[in-house]
């Protein structure tokens, strides 16, 4: 299979897990929701420390898991044959509806003033990169390439800009622009495959996946500069890693890993020191996403038998069954 057709496969699966298997997902893809080929989900990568399990946690409150005020964004077929996306409210489990199109929709990150909200959609034969408001309203399809496949976007800290995967040079690459989808600029060239791409919180650095120093399909995390200069490997050769994602302090990335057979959440520092399994649980737990206080991961599991969204604290321990819905809810981003 060539790298387009991953790509397109891998982003698909990632927004339509529920008509494959976690393992054949795993296998066909590059990302946490492998890419399709820039699959808006996540990716493994091989990481070269040890996994620590005396490793000090960080601080967590005594709120229990689950509890208090907040919001998720989450994609699901719930409501038919398509994948579209919905607003979780954690307190009272409630969920609401922001799109509802006859194409698929994948959930993407809130800006950081919450007010507008990142996705992937599909086009007949394409994927993009669009923007909307938090309520769901005014889709914008920012990246506008009917001939391309764009996926994986992330805001700048302060809002500024997007960072994104994209086909358009022939391999998957990353790239920014401006959220009017302007002042484009690609920051990665590389024959091997460069997606998924997630900011630092002080908009410093960006962390992204890549095949580029392993056998093709098996992804690292790197993190470069956000100008593109001075790329580093974060993990190594224990395994397949995917979505990697910041803690707010910066000083962590969580992360899906297959080491051990199945997908596991994963934590680590950003200097590659002291990481640890955070979910160690034989089904497949994919997609982290911390919460604003850095107190919580959210991620999605089918250990209940389909994909539903979880949460627990960062440390790893009390998780939880936020969505609890026949259906697959996968992807979850918190709203600043």
């Amino acid at each position: 299979m060539n790298r387009l057709g991953i790509f397109i496969l891998s982003l698909t699966l990632l927004l339509t897990i529920t008509a494959c298997s976690p393992q054949t997902i795993s296998t066909m893809l590059p990302t946490e929701t492998q890419p399709a080929n820039l699959a808006p989900s996540e990716t493994l990568a091989p990481s070269s420390m040890p996994v620590s399990t005396n490793t000090p946690s960080p601080a967590v409150t005594s709120t229990p898991v689950g509890g208090g005020a907040g919001q998720i964004v989450f994609y699901s077929n719930r409501d038919g044959g398509y994948n579209n996306i919905f607003i979780l409210e954690i307190g009272s489990h409630d969920v609401i509806p922001l799109t509802q199109g006859q194409t698929n929709s994948f959930s993407g990150p809130f800006s950081p003033d919450g007010t507008r909200l990142l996705f992937t959609g599909f086009g007949l034969t394409h994927s993009y990169v669009g923007v909307m408001n938090a309520d769901g309203s005014d889709p914008v399809n920012l990246t506008n390439q009917p001939d391309s496949d764009d996926a994986f976007p992330a805001w700048s800290s302060d809002g500024s800009q997007i960072a994104f995967t994209s086909r358009r040079d022939g391999n998957n690459e990353i790239y920014i622009m401006d959220p009017k989808g302007d002042h484009l600029k690609r920051l990665t060239s590389n024959p091997a495959d460069d997606f998924a791409p997630s900011w630092s919180p002080d908009g410093k650095q960006i962390a992204f996946l890549s095949d580029r120093e392993n056998a093709t399909g098996i992804y690292s995390i790197y993190i470069m500069n956000a100008d593109g200069s001075g790329v580093k490997r974060l993990t190594n050769d224990k395994g397949n890693d995917y979505t990697p994602s910041w803690s707010p302090d910066g000083n962590q990335i969580a992360f899906r890993s297959v080491q051990h057979g199945q997908s596991d959440i994963y934590r680590v520092q950003i200097d590659g020191s002291g990481m640890v399994n955070l979910t160690n649980n034989p089904a497949e737990d994919w997609s982290p996403a911390w919460s604003p206080d850095g107190n919580l991961i959210a991620f999605q599991s089918n250990r209940d038998g389909n994909w539903e969204i979880y949460l627990m604290k960062a440390d790893g321990t009390e998780s939880i069954n936020l969505t609890n819905n026949p259906a697959d809810d996968q992807l979850p981003y918190w709203k600043p």
